[in-house]
């Protein structure tokens, strides 16, 4: 597939050009990467609705079922930093366009899948378009909209889309598996991502690429190695307990990895991820915040969801409206967000944010065991906006100090973290769950240890994200800088 890309040094056609200003206006290009973020997280999530049905038609054991679920999130997980790797050696766009057509039809085997082998394996490979499409997502948004103010929009619509897309998904998997049947669940992306290629391929412009720098191939086996073990690990720790020998294995095996890592790093003629960009403030500590927000924002979602069907008794449907007020707030605030940090700088959008979400987590611990559901609407608000307020300029913090050349690379890691942290804040959550006297405790635990999560990050967004709007034009940070 030959998407057309330019070479070069990375000074090649960019959206900067005075000839195609008026492509970087558009909303056409956000539309089009959010459109492909938007499928990847909502296949996280839309899917867990749909395990049962899937299981009795396809007859499938616990562990293929474990699998279609878990088997996505491994791959995606793992291949992130080699998606953003190939971005910035062979394109951005190439690289997101060809994540969307494989992630496309990988969705439609899943969809036609005759036996459940056959739908874990097609769940794998939508994983990996799924690694390929995230990196080069961040990185397409910045080029599209080199100005500061554009580019906190064009980010505060991104991030949105991230709660929005797992928030709904359980809704939208129960709608369609009480209605059509499970196989649409995979069908909705076809659609999608026909609509998302076309775009791209039109609207957003061609990426610069670095054909001198080679893929570290070492490095990109122990990063995936890293992560895939250490995700493979949390999710065990939410069904057998941190304790077990599996976990621990796992999660050793995780260091190991990652110290051949930093070591291969350190080797490296041309590293995957030079480590003197982690020494960045800006850059090592919004991911970071990434993680930490990500840990208390989908902590709090996977453990209201069972809540309310587990304790509450609601239906899947039920479930996803009792969770709307999360979600519809996060939309809101990315576009106030985006608006004020014209005015303000990122720092005081992260810290109010983060204090905000700490308030509403705290506010539902609380509110007691089993608290009236009216009561809940304004912590599950205050969590929702407060995430998606911070995101924004998180975002914005870590894409702008990184060099240009490392866009794809850093774009990557951004979300391998954030990716990390829902993992572990889904997998404390529900070893809490299951451990605690009783469901209402280990929720408030849960919820209480997210507020912990959030105050940490607005205390590291004070340390570490820059005061004021950057004045520098796009691409001239060294990604150093303290």
């Amino acid at each position: 597939m030959a998407f057309a890309e330019s070479a070069g040094s990375g000074a090649s056609a960019s959206p900067g050009q005075p000839g195609k200003r008026y492509r970087a206006q558009s909303l056409v290009p956000l539309l089009a990467v959010c459109a492909g973020y938007f499928m990847v997280i909502l296949d996280v999530t839309v899917i867990s609705v749909a395990v049962p049905v899937i299981g009795r038609e396809l007859s499938a054991s616990v562990t293929g079922i474990q699998w279609i679920t878990d088997g996505y999130t491994l791959v995606f997980a793992g291949f992130l930093l080699t998606g953003g790797a190939l971005g910035d050696r062979l394109g951005n766009r190439r690289i997101f366009c060809a994540g969307v057509v494989v992630f496309t039809a990988s969705s439609a085997a899943c969809a036609l899948a005759p036996n459940a082998p056959f739908l874990t394996v097609a769940r794998l490979v939508e994983g990996l378009g799924a690694a390929l499409i995230v990196p080069g997502s961040l990185a397409l948004l910045r080029q599209a909209y080199p100005a500061p103010a554009a580019r906190s929009r064009a980010f505060g619509l991104w991030g949105s889309m991230a709660g929005i897309a797992a928030s709904a998904g359980p809704l939208l998997g129960g709608l369609l598996v009480s209605t059509v049947g499970w196989r649409w669940v995979f069908l909705i992306n076809l659609p999608v991502g026909v609509a998302c290629l076309v775009l791209t391929l039109r609207h957003v412009e061609s990426s610069s690429r670095l054909v001198s720098r080679a893929v570290d191939w070492p490095a990109q086996c122990a990063v995936v190695a890293a992560v895939a073990l250490l995700t493979a690990a949390l999710n065990e720790a939410g069904r057998r307990g941190w304790t077990a020998p599996a976990v621990l294995t796992g999660v050793g095996l995780s260091v190991l990895a990652a110290a051949a890592f930093v070591v291969r790093e350190r080797l490296a003629g041309s590293p995957a991820v030079p480590l003197d960009l982690l020494c960045s403030r800006a850059l090592g500590g919004g991911i970071a915040i990434g993680m930490l927000f990500n840990f208390g924002f989908y902590a709090m979602l996977f453990t209201a969801s069972l809540y309310f069907q587990h304790q509450r008794g609601f239906s899947a449907l039920a479930t996803g409206a009792a969770l709307l007020p999360a979600v519809a707030m996060t939309m809101f605030a990315s576009v106030v967000s985006a608006r004020l940090t014209r005015r303000t700088g990122d720092r005081p959008l992260v810290i109010t944010g983060m204090l905000l979400a700490s308030a509403g987590l705290a506010g539902w611990t609380a509110a007691g065991a089993d608290p009236a559901y009216p009561l809940l609407i304004a912590p599950m608000m205050a969590a929702g906006f407060g995430t998606s307020f911070a995101l924004t300029g998180a975002t914005s913090t870590v894409m702008g100090a990184a060099p240009l050349a490392y866009s794809g690379t850093v774009s990557a890691l951004f979300n391998t973290t954030r990716q990390v942290g829902s993992t572990t804040g889904v997998a404390l959550g529900g070893t809490l769950l299951a451990t605690a006297a009783t469901f209402g405790q280990g929720l408030r635990v849960s919820t209480a240890i997210g507020a912990l999560a959030y105050l940490t990050a607005a205390g590291l967004a004070w340390w570490c994200v820059p005061p004021k709007p950057p004045h520098d034009a796009p691409g001239t940070k060294t990604g150093t800088d303290h």
